[in-house]
């Protein structure tokens, strides 16, 4: 079949100073099994931040950051049954994995065996290193490509593709889905936002903790929040002991995790989202009432497309900012400072020139 095959035009950071600027490259030619998708939006996530400026020290240079894209599909190959041109898509964190170890198998690809081929900064499978969403166009292999729901808008879908997934699958696998049980969400940035909007979708009652007061309303009042505590008001956590049967935590400064882990109800569950520089607790914050500290990161592709659907049917929809990609290099540092409410999302489509 004849392919399309041009430049892609996209931003990349050149070196640790994490600074973007246009960069054009190659994408692969559509393959048989392959989907090109036209992207029109593409949110920001912290990984972004993290491999532009070397963080996890394994950073390719020029690397072009962006993994929770959406676009419109341009040209599919001729295996490819799921899409057709012109659908509205989503494309994650990942692009590959090796699709038949027991993790694949049950679409918990985000476990490979093998390790999954990240959207950017990775090898990928022809040799080449992967380039994520800021940029023009993406070729993707159709199993790693997702359906987002015609009613439901591109630039609420991005923010979920990372954000999104990084709460939506523990809250599954842990059960957080049963109304009337009882939620607290720590840190209220792009996670903690959808945690608090999923929890209330889910039936539940919903605590936000802060440490500033200054997200009183909006947690409240825009996100539907039930309860607003300031995590350092000793007075308001220990009223409120054994009164939550989950925790998410999304915070990534550091911060202890008896006083939370006092929170929770026997046999409660604390899911770390977050990134803090380390996880100390007393043992018998665990031991007693028998209680569980779990992690997670992104989902498999069967939570993320049943989260699409979930959000479309549901009506949730990310708070976003959406900027110009040239803008792009203030919107890392500000997201960097916690500056933004809750994600932003890059309008590629009407930008990127």
């Amino acid at each position: 079949m004849g392919s399309i095959s041009e430049n892609c035009l996209g931003w990349a950071a050149r070196d640790t100073s994490g600074v973007l600027s246009p960069y054009n490259f190659i994408r692969r030619d559509t393959g048989p099994d392959d989907v090109s998708l036209t992207i029109t939006h593409c949110g920001i996530c912290y990984a972004d931040v993290a491999w532009a400026k070397n963080i996890p020290r394994n950073t390719i240079y020029p690397v072009v950051p962006g993994h929770e894209i959406v676009g419109i599909v341009r040209e599919v190959g001729s295996n490819v049954r799921r899409f057709k041109v012109g659908d509205h898509v989503g494309v994650g964190p990942y692009v590959n994995s090796c699709k038949t170890c027991e993790h694949c198998k049950i679409r918990e690809e985000v476990h490979c065996d093998a390790e999954t081929t990240h959207t950017f900064n990775s090898v990928d499978e022809d040799g080449t290193i992967t380039r994520g969403g800021y940029s023009s166009y993406i070729v993707v292999q159709e199993g790693y490509v997702f359906k987002i729901p015609d009613n439901y808008s591109l630039i609420s879908a991005a923010p979920l593709l990372c954000a999104g997934i990084t709460v939506y699958a523990p809250m599954m696998r842990h059960k957080m889905n049963e109304p009337g049980k009882s939620l607290g969400v720590i840190g209220l940035g792009g996670l903690g936002h959808l945690a608090v909007k999923f929890g209330k979708a889910f039936g539940l009652h919903v605590t936000v903790f802060s440490t500033s007061n200054s997200k009183k309303d909006e947690a409240l009042n825009l996100l539907g929040a039930d309860k607003f505590i300031i995590s350092s008001d000793m007075q308001q956590m220990e009223s409120s002991a054994k009164s939550l049967d989950f925790i998410i935590d999304t915070a990534s400064g550091d911060h202890p995790f008896d006083p939370y882990m006092a929170l929770l109800k026997p046999s409660g569950v604390l899911v770390l989202v977050g990134f803090p520089s380390e996880v100390k607790f007393n043992p018998m914050s665990l031991l007693a009432g028998s209680k569980v500290i779990s992690g997670s990161v992104a989902g498999g592709t069967k939570d993320m497309q049943e989260m699409l659907d979930f959000c479309a049917a549901n009506n949730i929809h990310p708070e976003v900012e959406v900027i110009p990609i040239q803008y792009v290099n203030e919107a890392l540092e500000r997201m960097e400072n916690r500056d933004v409410k809750y994600r932003f999302v890059i309008d590629i489509a009407n930008s990127l020139k």
